[in-house]
């Protein structure tokens, strides 16, 4: 059997968000355990790049969307070229996403909007296309990629921590509808992790990379990967943020909302 029959046999994920952070530690994650890789991303260079490295380097095949998913029309797009392809997709991380920071009445409302686009209506568009012959096969994990903001309020991210909120609630009830069907969802819920996050939301000058110690994203990529595959609904990598997640249930809403806003303000004196 030659080079490209062996890659046709395996499994294939795809992984928006692929270029960087989580997500591009879950695509070299992948790609250790012989997946096929589709991969997602406005960041055209770094996807041609692992295009030229990775298929050689681990024996699989590669193909990559540079698109951009604040553009409602790029899941239908992705969908209709993997299926002319005839490219069947056995796993799906939703892993793009993105955050803004500052006073809601003062905050870009057009990043926010394209916000909301990636983090909640991307996602439940690829999910929902490619959720379909999932079931219909009998097998596919499904990995979407929140954040441990999805449990509480967050004032000075509030419509981050929003878009949050609904993936965790919309996987538990999905992972919910399916049981029994061969197809498995789990949402990952890292708490703050050490990637090019922060400065993409805006977040670097913030108490919030010095509130606690910061997870490594290889870490939280090898925590996500475990727990897809033994078919857990929602993982919080890090006992400190287990615990922290687990407290917001028994504490005043009004005091979670009061204690999110002060660990978000700026630092006065740098």
């Amino acid at each position: 059997m030659n080079k490209i029959s062996e890659s046709r046999q395996k499994k294939t994920v795809l992984i928006t968000g692929a270029a960087s952070g989580i997500g591009y530690q879950l695509t070299q994650i992948f790609a250790r355990h012989s997946y096929n890789l589709v991969l997602v991303d406005k960041n055209e260079q770094k996807l041609t790049e692992i295009l030229d490295e990775f298929p050689q380097k681990f024996g699989i095949f590669v193909k990559i969307f540079a698109q951009d998913l604040s553009i409602p029309t790029s899941p239908e797009e992705i969908f209709t070229e993997l299926q002319q392809a005839s490219i069947k997709i056995d796993v799906l991380i939703n892993n793009a996403g993105f955050g803004t920071y500052g006073e809601f009445n003062e905050t870009d409302l057009a990043t926010e909007l394209k916000m909301l686009q990636v983090n909640i209506v991307s996602l439940t568009h690829l999910t929902k296309l490619f959720l379909k012959d999932m079931v219909k096969q009998n097998y596919g994990k499904i990995l979407n990629v929140a954040s441990s903001a999805a449990f509480q309020p967050g004032p000075l991210r509030a419509v981050y921590f929003a878009t949050e909120a609904y993936v965790l609630s919309f996987s538990e009830a999905i992972a919910n509808e399916l049981e029994g069907t061969g197809v498995s969802v789990t949402v990952l819920c890292p708490g703050p992790t050490a990637s090019e996050f922060q400065q993409t939301s805006a977040m670097e000058d913030s108490k919030i990379p010095n509130i606690n110690r910061m997870m490594e994203m290889q870490t939280v990529a090898r925590i996500g990967y475990r727990g897809l595959m033994k078919n857990k609904t929602v993982i919080v990598p890090g006992m400190r943020n287990k615990i922290l997640t687990e407290s917001v249930r028994f504490t005043p809403r009004n005091l979670v909302t009061k204690v999110v806003r002060t660990i978000h303000e700026l630092k006065k004196n740098r």
